[in-house]
């Protein structure tokens, strides 16, 4: 086993199982079942804010071109102080929007397929204080309920999912993770999204369960 995960990984299971062999092994399933689940619920929650996020977006820069095709519209130079530097907090996505461009097979290509190429990373950052006034006021508040925090209510969970994807997608142990704390943010978000991805989410999530059940 160790030779399969490695020493230092199995050491991590072995460590929260008083190095009993059979149980460490029984965790490291349960994990990788863990985060196959969650991975579940994460896929429906990203595909949802994308697809609210590009009709809102829309609404606000209806083109033609869309606004994938408009970065330097949309995502026009905005400067921030980062240190002693004056950083255009602009230029990632900007970037991003350009490979999504050019992976999805050229700016001929259905706007659809543009959007779909945009990793999780790119709609995390939209909400963050940095776009309050340039596309959180304008464009994306719409895609949630009146009265919606965007700190509170979208940037902080998004922010948490965000991070919580990156460890599910790199294997990693989810032992001292708050996945209960998780799961209520992917529910809360995909609630605010849409009333029915919410409830669909609560009904289909298997999360709770296997936390239940952890060996």
């Amino acid at each position: 086993m160790e030779a399969w995960l490695s020493g230092p990984r199995f050491a991590v299971y072995l460590a929260a199982t008083d190095a009993d062999l059979d149980r460490a092994l029984a965790l490291y399933e349960w994990n990788a079942q863990l985060s196959a689940a969650l991975m579940h619920d994460l896929a429906h929650v990203e595909v949802g804010l994308r697809n609210a996020y590009d009709v809102a977006l829309s609404a606000r820069w209806p083109g033609p071109p869309h606004w994938t095709l408009a970065a330097d519209t949309v995502f026009a130079p905005l400067y921030r102080t980062r240190g002693r530097r004056r950083v255009d907090v602009n230029n990632k996505p900007r970037d991003s929007l350009r490979h999504a461009i050019a992976n999805a097979g050229g700016p001929a290509t259905p706007p659809g397929k543009i959007v779909a190429e945009l990793m999780f990373g790119f709609w995390r950052y939209l909400s963050s204080a940095a776009h309050e006034k340039t596309l959180w006021v304008p464009a994306l508040h719409r895609a949630f309920p009146p009265g919606t925090d965007r700190a509170m209510h979208v940037d902080g969970p998004v922010g948490r999912l965000h991070d919580l994807r990156n460890r599910v997608a790199h294997h990693e142990p989810l032992l001292t993770t708050d996945v209960a704390g998780r799961l209520a943010d992917m529910i809360g978000l995909a609630g605010r999204l849409d009333p029915q991805l919410g409830q669909y989410l609560q009904a289909t999530s298997t999360v709770a369960n296997l936390l239940a059940t952890r060996p």
